[in-house]
């Protein structure tokens, strides 16, 4: 199965929208996950008219009134994705007196980490954004996914995704770029 990846595309702010070759693997992926940062409510319409099958989440530049979860997950073939955008660790949040807010890489992997941890069942991928900079490693156990961004608003300005093959509980990541 394909998974199609994207996040932080921020249509119109900053971009226009996402290139064609990223709208078309959008749309043959067998699912699409976003972590976030659509940018407007027509960014994410234009996603879910290109998706077959999209679980998305609530990035810190999507408007107020956008009906997206902070968290999300879904298993694909045999491995649970979490998602959440990364601007704050939800699990720190919960169990103690900080606000949980990611500063920097080390908070944001632990933040990414520690939410897949609480929400998925192994094997356990999590996805998040915010960073705008391509992640794939390892993390205390967990795998984490970045697809950086799909429109290529900096720091990189290449704009960036990623797809997965999901077979029998393993994964195989490609990135792409345009």
């Amino acid at each position: 199965m394909e998974v199609a990846i994207v996040s932080d595309m921020h249509v119109p702010g900053q971009a226009k929208r996402i290139p064609d070759a990223f709208r078309e693997r959008i749309r043959t992926a067998d699912r699409v996950i976003h972590a976030g940062d659509f940018g407007s409510k027509e960014a994410l319409v234009d996603v879910q008219a290109l998706a077959s099958d999209l679980t998305a989440v609530y990035g810190n530049a999507d408007p107020n009134d956008i009906d997206l979860p902070n968290v999300a997950s879904v298993n694909i073939a045999g491995v649970t994705f979490v998602v959440v955008h990364g601007i704050v660790n939800p699990v720190e949040r919960a169990v103690s007196s900080s606000e949980g807010v990611v500063m920097n890489r080390d908070d944001w992997v632990n933040a990414i980490a520690d939410t897949a941890r609480a929400r998925g069942d192994e094997p356990v991928v999590g996805i998040g954004g915010h960073t705008h900079e391509v992640e794939d490693a390892v993390h205390d156990g967990v795998r984490l996914l970045n697809p950086g961004s799909a429109t290529g608003v900096g720091p990189d300005t290449e704009a960036t995704m990623l797809t997965v093959e999901v077979v029998d509980g393993d994964i195989d990541v490609t990135l792409h770029e345009a």
